[in-house]
């Protein structure tokens, strides 16, 4: 079994829940508004959320854009016109607070962390991450957090990887191994830098795309397997 030295790991529905902390972090600011959030709200825009990073993704569009847009143009299709800076603002502290753990992340982590080198390679906002990592629990657990918002490229940009591999010490790219809930993004991105890619998929959704990670797993525990 290949030996792996160092370990990269996404953060968002990958160690912590970012889907608890975006649904609450979504109600407090809809309620900020006067506004009742909805089912449809929510679909709503998180459909317009996914077409921002998605193109900021593809390198279409700059972070700011998407951030301080994706509000405005939310609250304008339900007729009501908002400063979108303020909101993400206001969202973002909403957000910071959530920090709620994948099942079995923090016993996955603890465990590891006398065994392998632990980075944190994610993209979004760095105060935002800094301080989830560090409510959680996790944050002392990795030798170094690296967030797109320093590196100044996002996932899955070689050159994000670049950034990153140039800091970590006798780095090898072949016995490297990077672990994410995101094809598009962990997945393509380890590719593209020559690492080996284990893809978490709890849900079992299906790969329609012609992106095929080295490993998949259900549950968090099954790293173990891969690790030896």
């Amino acid at each position: 079994m290949k030996k792996y030295q160092p370990l990269l790991f996404d953060v968002d529905d990958t160690l912590l829940d970012f889907a608890a902390a975006e649904a609450s972090a979504l109600k407090l600011l809809f309620e900020s508004q006067s506004i009742t959030l909805t089912k449809e709200m929510e679909a709503h825009y998180k459909k317009i959320n996914y077409g921002l990073w998605k193109a900021f993704e593809e390198g279409h569009i700059e972070r700011d854009e998407v951030v301080n847009t994706r509000f405005s143009l939310l609250f304008k299709e339900y007729g009501k016109n908002v400063d979108g800076i303020l909101l993400e603002n206001n969202y973002r502290g909403y957000l910071e607070e959530g920090h709620q753990l994948i099942k079995g992340a923090f016993e996955l982590i603890s465990g590891l962390q006398n065994h392998f080198d632990l980075y944190i390679v994610t993209n979004g906002v760095s105060k935002t991450q800094d301080k989830r990592l560090r409510d959680s629990g996790l944050h002392p657990l990795f030798k170094e957090i690296f967030v797109s918002e320093d590196t100044g490229f996002q996932k899955p940009m070689k050159e994000f990887f670049d950034y990153v591999f140039a800091r970590i010490a006798n780095f090898s790219p072949e016995h490297t191994l990077i672990i994410g809930d995101s094809l598009s993004s962990d997945i393509k991105g380890g590719q593209l830098a020559g690492l080996d890619t284990c893809w978490f998929n709890p849900a079992g959704k299906p790969n329609h795309t012609e992106i095929i990670p080295t490993y998949e797993i259900q549950n968090l525990n099954e790293l173990y397997q891969i690790l030896d």
